[in-house]
Formats: C-alpha cells, structure tokens, sequence
C-alpha cells in the first residue's frame, strides 16, 4: 500500500507508521488548550495559565470511548481576530498534554499548528498528524518537517492570517469561484508537500477562514469536488459563525455558538453526503450518530441495509 491510497470504499493512509482508515469517514475530536477559541476557549486552561492536564484528557479520552478516531490538539487560537502566541507558549500548552495522551492512548493525534517548532515537539512527544491552516504557507520549514518524521498532514486554505480574519460575512453578489480557489491554493500546497516526501494528505478547505456566508454554503454543497486533488477531504463546520448567520433568530440577532449544536449536526451531515471523509467537531456524540444515519442511507441504497 503507498503512504496514502484509495480503493473503491475509501482512503487509507500511513501516518507516521499508523494507519488512518477512511474507508468509514473519521471523527475528529477537538481539544483546544487555549484560553480564547470562539467556542470552547478556557475550558482547559484560563489566560496565562497552565493547562488542566487532567480535565483535557479526561475530554479526550471521553471522545477516544465515543469513538473518535483523532485528537487534534490546538495551543493558539484559530478564530478570526485571535492574538498570535509564540511558539514557546505553544508549545507549554500542548506537549506534555500529548504525551500523557499518548500513554493512555493509541489514537491518532493531530497538532493543530502552522509552526514547525511546535509540531516538532509534538510529534516527538507522540502525535502522528500535522494540521497546518495555513497548507505550509505561514512556515517554510513546515514541509520539510513532515517530510522527515513522515506524518499524515492536514493542508487547509486560508487566504489571511487569524488576526486579520473576519467573522463569516455576507456580501451578496460578484462574489470570487470559491471552489476554483479553493482548489488551486491546495493543489500548491500538495506540490509542496510532495516535493518535501510528504504522501500521507488530508485537504480541508478552510470553511469559515476568510469567507463569506455564501461562499462557505457553496463550499459545503460542492465538498467532493476537492476529491480531484486526489485526497481525502476533511470539513470543519463546528458551531462555526457562518451556521449562526443561516439560523438568525427574528429580529436578526444570531444565536452564539452554545447554541449552533442542531445546526452543526445538519452540516456535518450535509458535509457526509457530500463526501466528507473527516468532521472535525466538538461534539463527538453527535456527529457520530450523523455518520450513522449517513452510513445506514448508503447501505439502503445497495440492498445492505
């Protein structure tokens, strides 16, 4: 089997020596040890201080039972307007909690980072995935790091930093082919990956990073178009604000992201039916049970059912 191949059922890739089985789209479970992510900021850690070890893995380890086949563990906060931490900072919240993970656990592990300084911490301390939002843009060293610990990579196209994003916005008409940039940003960051021996690629097109309302929902409806790449495709809509946008109350206000859950569920099952072959959620429950009905439509449709 090469580093990442797809048989009629699915992909199957090799990271770091552990295979990642996507004949059956993966759950990934988020942990963020940050103080300030849009949903979950300072569940794990309040500002300027150390994680709570214990809690995040009993998180993690709680979403590990429920069937999450990742965790993928953030230390800087992604969500648009978001102060950059350094990558020492980084690295404090999320090392040590990887390797305690990794003695608990054999799940696949995912750095959230664009800093090759942080992933290299922590794939040494035992995580086998990089997920790099920038698809080794931010960092020029990034690809060359994956390439020599051969680790699966998450590439995402973002257009702007965090701290110079903007929340989802709507802005009507004459909006840019979202899909064809989309594509033509991940197939450079591939060629990159792929000239640093990096095989094992996941893309991800960066739903909710610098796009608006509408050109999100297109990204949704046309998610297996990115399969042209010749990768799996991971979607991550998690309460995410253009979901807030869709389910504005009267009135206009739009509920935060508490309260997005139902909205999220409805997404990511869209995000199925239209070949997803990750979610990355907050909510493993939930998602879960959308792979479920998804998966149990499709075996209708064959007589399996």
């Amino acid at each position: 089997m090469t580093p990442t191949e797809r048989n009629h059922a699915g992909f199957r890739l090799d990271c770091a020596g552990k295979l990642l089985d996507l004949t059956v789209p993966a759950v990934m479970g988020i942990v963020n040890l940050t103080p300030d992510s849009f949903f979950d900021g300072g569940r794990f850690v309040a500002r300027s201080s150390a994680p709570d070890l214990d809690k995040a893995l009993e998180s993690a380890l709680a979403m590990v039972e429920a069937g999450a086949e990742i965790i993928d563990v953030g230390g800087e906060s992604t969500r648009p307007g978001a102060e950059a931490v350094s990558a020492e900072e980084e690295i404090e919240r999320t090392a040590s909690f990887i390797a305690l993970l990794r003695r608990h656990s054999e799940v696949h592990i995912s750095i959230d980072t664009w800093k090759r300084g942080v992933a290299e911490k922590a794939i040494l301390a035992g995580a086998n995935i990089v997920n790099d939002i920038s698809g080794f843009t931010f960092d020029p060293g990034m690809a060359a790091l994956c390439g020599r610990h051969r680790c699966g990579v998450v590439l995402m196209h973002t257009p702007v930093r965090p701290g110079n994003m903007q929340w989802s916005h709507d802005t009507g008409a004459g909006e840019r082919d979202i899909v064809a940039t989309v594509l033509g940003f991940l197939r450079r960051s591939i060629e990159i990956a792929r000239t640093h021996g990096v095989e094992s690629i996941v893309t991800d097109p960066g739903i909710g990073f610098g796009k608006s309302v509408g050109e999100n929902f297109r990204l949704l409806a046309r998610l297996d178009e990115l399969h042209a790449l010749g990768c799996p495709v991971l979607a991550g809509v998690s309460r995410k604000s253009f979901l807030g946008q869709a389910i504005r109350r009267e009135g206009g206000q739009i509920p935060p992201p508490s309260e997005r859950l139902d909205a999220t569920t409805s997404a990511n099952t869209i995000a199925l039916l239209n070949g997803a072959d990750i979610l990355r959620v907050h909510d493993v429950g939930a998602a879960l049970q959308a792979r479920s009905v998804v998966q149990a439509l499709r075996r209708s449709g064959d007589g399996s059912a």
